[in-house]
């Protein structure tokens, strides 16, 4: 069968991360993709590097935009104005990310490309928004993570303020412009109009803070970093072992008392961690008591016992370690494209499967 969106055209005009990758999981689901670049530059990532494959190209630029064709246009040039009209008339979806009046400055604002094509969804994403204070503002992923709070809660320590290991936040948002994008286009086929799909950097991080935002929201409580531990958890971390880290995720209170036949027994008697709230009250002195026990022991020693009696423990991998656990799994985690390896598409379909048809496009061709 065909894949679900199979039929469906986008003008992609977004470029590094949160559009692109957006724009990469529709074309996996069946969406004509035509991505839009500056001539002779492109998108600012192919230049984002190292590492470069085997052919000189940015990893980073590969990552987000494979199944998609590529066409190089000038917005600043009345005739490749025209050409990008043409373009999204003939599209169902134009995504981009110029910012606050971007598009506008190239005469390809919403209110005018509405008019051509009612039908058109029109997903713009911004950084902070659209308005007059959020226009001076430049949404890159590391601001983000800072200005959103989520870097105040990532890190050993208060004082440490750390960002993730990769641009989460454009990852987030590209995630909600996705779900954006189809529900506009179900509301299209039922109603018969289209409209503009917003997003922005700071709206989507604050949403993902999900357990942490509500902590603020709902009990007054502000998060801080607490390392590898969890605020509501506990044990609920990594912990060292005789050879190298290993992680535990105790996540109620029947899996404490298997955790404890496992690991000491003498635990279910203190009253200081007979419930979860109370282990987490007193975490400090549950992890003294712990990890004594735990370093007389080897790492594959401990999460083979645990996992013997359903308690999560497990490994920190690196990346090469945890694409192997996916392959012994028997989980298809990589795709290749005429010789481009990228990361599969996570979504499985039993009717309708995800497709890769075209390798991201090169700016020379």
């Amino acid at each position: 069968m065909k894949p679900p969106l199979a039929g469906v055209k986008i003008a992609d005009f977004s470029r590094v991360l949160a559009g692109p990758y957006a724009t990469m999981l529709l074309a996996d689901l069946g969406a004509a993709v035509v991505k839009v670049e500056r001539p002779g530059v492109g998108d600012e990532t192919r230049t984002w590097g190292p590492p470069f494959d085997k052919n000189g190209n940015a990893t980073y630029f590969l990552s987000v935009n494979r199944n998609k064709e590529g066409l190089q246009l000038d917005l600043a040039d009345s005739a490749d104005q025209a050409r990008a009209v043409e373009l999204i008339n003939s599209s169902d979806v134009v995504v981009e990310n110029f910012g606050p009046g971007g598009m506008e400055k190239y005469n390809l604002g919403y209110s005018k490309l509405i008019s051509n094509n009612p039908k058109l969804i029109y997903c713009s994403i911004t950084g902070f928004g659209t308005s007059e204070k959020a226009a001076n503002l430049t949404g890159y992923d590391l601001l983000l993570q800072g200005m959103s709070g989520l870097m105040s809660i990532t890190g050993q320590s208060p004082s440490e303020p750390t960002k993730v290991g990769v641009a989460l936040v454009d990852v987030i948002t590209g995630l909600h412009a996705v779900v954006g994008i189809l529900a506009a286009l179900r509301a299209r086929d039922e109603q018969g109009v289209g409209q503009k799909v917003e997003l922005n950097l700071l709206s989507s991080t604050l949403s993902a803070l999900v357990n942490q935002a509500s902590a603020y929201l709902s009990a007054g409580v502000i998060p801080k970093a607490m390392g590898n531990a969890h605020p509501s958890i506990a044990p609920y971390q990594l912990y060292d072992a005789k050879d190298k880290k290993f992680i535990v995720a105790v996540g109620s209170d029947q899996q404490f008392i298997k955790f404890a036949s496992v690991v000491d027994p003498n635990l279910l008697a203190d009253k200081r961690f007979a419930t979860n709230e109370l282990r987490v009250e007193n975490l400090d002195q549950l992890n003294a008591h712990l990890q004594p026990i735990f370093v007389k022991q080897m790492a594959d020693y401990w999460i083979l016992k645990l996992s013997k009696v359903s308690i999560p423990a497990g490994l920190v991998n690196n990346i090469k370690e945890a694409f192997d656990l996916a392959q012994s799994l028997g989980l298809s985690a990589i795709v290749e494209v005429d010789g481009v390896k990228s990361v599969a598409n996570p979504i499985t379909f039993s009717k309708t499967p995800v497709e890769y048809r075209l390798q991201p496009p090169n700016l020379k061709e």
